[in-house]
């Protein structure tokens, strides 16, 4: 009973210290996709992401029933980096879901114009100034829209602020820099922290705490374990300290307890690298994270080689691979002959007839894609043929006995066997992230294996040239190529044997698999070459193959397909497409997927409409 009524007392009374509008509420969620086009179309950094930003806890002013109930202490805020804008995860600041959105839309335009380089002794108010009337002189349309924002803004700080009289100066000044901008140099002093101002960007992320972050190639500061992993949304701030060694402490003990120096075990208790199934809750409710780097890495590299298997299990090596350059946005430059990719051959692969669940949908597609591609062309009225043409006879008849006849009658028809000089390369990814499950039944691998053996069965009924490759990489110096099926190879149950050998790999370098399989289609010469992409995630590897960097070097990699004459596609299941896919690959260039287990149905139909489209 008094736990009931706790509960019901802490919704009353949070309630009643509400200063938002739930009812309005607009999340970036749902917006998401379409302030990606906005950045982009107004001029902002293309390779910028989209992502929620963290809640920060401020020391601002407070009403007595907002003390009582615990609220107003954490803000989520928008700031940017070189890399991400972040955004709150919602907005519920005014009455109006169109005020929410629009206050989306205006951060989302602040921030392609905002510069990354801020100037020494700028306070922050400055700075938003500078870029507000720097943002409205680039784009004159949007003035209705932050004009209606500063009004909605400056109605309900009256309502939602509980001021001392002290803090009144510095409010109207926050009030007039916001109606307008450039008109505030300083902002008097007051107690507690500003509150805050949603139509401004702040500065997220201490200068201190991207200079500790780590730039090491070789990737032995991540640990690359099998355990679980939780891809938050949020972006969270983070500070670095030193990590502790373990031997400063004093340890107080009986001497005689110690009965042999074999009993004594050496247990460094400072650190711990066993997984904490309360690691996430406990990371949602810290304003700060605090990192240390571990001079001492021999756990992961220990995890690391468990992982592997060994070489008698392994996939065969077919060579000692190619050297490939990988595209660093950092430098603005193309390291020559950085990565190498091996090209493997699945060790457990034996001939196999096709799955029989998949026999059914197989004939199917066979007779759609023999119909859509080898279906002869008839030619009528023609001087000479094979057959008589019917109508051709009638028409000549009837022109003799008006008197028309002509000596060479087109009476003839005749078939002309069309091909399509069209070649296709499909490279799937068999990452490690395919491990996961797709449904209740099967997994994002099993999902990948059927739809390269129906893609397959599509593709050698239609009589095109094709290939089937996979991809994973572990670090530069091991991007596996997996050869599924080459250009010379028949389709037969060997190929099958190969699929259902597939397993999840590794990480996902993409920009080195692309670059080889360009280089085979272009080795296979044709009209039309195509190359397909199967993927469920973002580029990533255990090195600084992550982020931008590997987004950028994949874009590379495609504008030199482009530039080669390759058509690229991509067909993609990861939710968060919004962010990149489009940058790397074009508007019209990629196919989401809402489930993994539609990629078997979807994919060849997806091929008949592109290709039919490049012919």
């Amino acid at each position: 009973m008094e736990e009931a009524v706790g509960i019901r007392w802490h919704h009353f009374i949070t309630r009643m210290a509400q200063r938002s509008y739930p009812q309005a509420r607009v999340t970036l969620e749902q917006e998401q996709p379409r302030l990606a086009v906005v950045l982009r179309a107004l001029g902002g950094d293309a390779g910028l992401s989209i992502r929620a930003a963290a809640e920060q806890r401020l020391n601002t002013s407070r009403s007595w029933l907002q003390k009582v109930a615990g609220n107003g202490l954490r803000f989520a805020l928008a700031w940017r980096d070189a890399d991400t804008l972040y955004l709150p995860a919602q907005l519920e600041f005014y009455p109006s879901a169109e005020l929410n959105r629009e206050l989306y839309l205006w951060l989302t335009a602040l921030a392609s114009c905002q510069p990354l380089l801020v100037l020494a002794g700028q306070e922050w108010h400055s700075l938003n100034q500078q870029n507000v009337k720097l943002c409205l002189q680039h784009y004159p349309g949007l003035e209705p829209l932050y004009h209606r924002l500063v009004v909605a803004e400056i109605q309900e700080r009256d309502l939602r602020l509980s001021l001392k009289k002290s803090a009144w100066a510095r409010e109207e000044a926050i009030r007039l820099a916001l109606a307008a901008p450039g008109s505030v140099a300083e902002l008097p002093a007051g107690p507690g922290d500003p509150d805050p101002v949603p139509l401004w960007l702040y500065d997220g992320r201490p200068p201190k705490a991207i200079s500790r972050q780590p730039d090491n190639d070789s990737g032995d500061q991540h640990p690359a374990g099998r355990g679980a992993v939780t891809d938050s949304k949020v972006r969270r701030q983070a500070d670095f300290a030193d990590d502790p060694d373990g031997r400063d402490g004093l340890l107080i003990f009986r001497l005689e307890s110690l009965f042999s120096w074999s009993e004594f075990i050496p247990v460094d208790r400072t650190s711990d690298d066993s997984d904490d199934p309360d690691a996430g809750r406990i990371a949602e409710d810290l304003d700060r994270i605090t990192l240390s780097q571990n001079r001492s890495n021999q756990a992961s590299r220990i995890r690391l080689d468990l992982d592997l298997p060994s070489a008698a299990e392994d996939d065969i090596p077919l060579g000692e691979g190619l050297p490939y350059p990988e595209w660093d946005y950092r430098k603005n430059t193309l390291r020559p002959d950085y990565c190498r990719v091996i090209p493997m051959l699945p060790r457990a692969a034996q001939p196999t007839p096709l799955p029989a669940e998949l026999q059914q949908a197989a004939a199917r597609l066979r007779r759609q894609f023999s119909a859509f591609s080898t279906a002869p062309l008839i030619q009528r009225r023609q001087l000479q043929g094979e057959q008589l043409d019917l109508a051709g006879c009638i028409d000549h008849r009837i022109q003799q006995l008006r008197g028309q006849g002509l000596s060479s009658a087109p009476v003839w028809k005749q078939q002309q066997h069309r091909h399509r000089d069209l070649s296709c390369l499909v490279l799937a990814d068999l990452s490690l992230s395919t491990d996961a499950w797709a449904n209740n039944e099967k997994q994002v691998i099993d999902v990948i294996r059927d739809s390269l053996h129906l893609m397959g069965e599509a593709l050698d009924a239609s009589d095109d040239d094709f290939a089937l490759y996979g991809f994973s990489s572990r670090r530069r110096d091991h991007v596996r190529f997996n050869l599924i099926k080459n250009f010379n190879e028949a389709w037969d149950d060997v190929i099958h044997g190969r699929i259902q050998a597939l397993e999840p790999g590794y990480y996902t370098r993409m920009g080195a698999a692309i670059r080889q399989a360009v280089d085979i289609i272009n080795d296979h010469p044709a009209e039309k070459r195509l190359l397909l992409l199967l993927t469920d995630g973002k580029p990533n590897d255990l090195d600084i193959y992550e982020g931008r960097y590997g987004i950028e070097d994949t874009r590379m990699a495609i504008q030199e397909a482009h530039r080669a004459g390759v058509i690229t596609y991509c067909v993609t299941i990861d939710q968060s497409t919004a962010d990149y896919v489009p940058y790397v690959f074009g508007q019209q260039r990629y196919f989401r997927l809402n489930r993994a287990d539609q990629l078997p149905q979807l994919l060849p139909r997806l091929y008949l409409n592109l290709t039919g489209r490049m012919l």
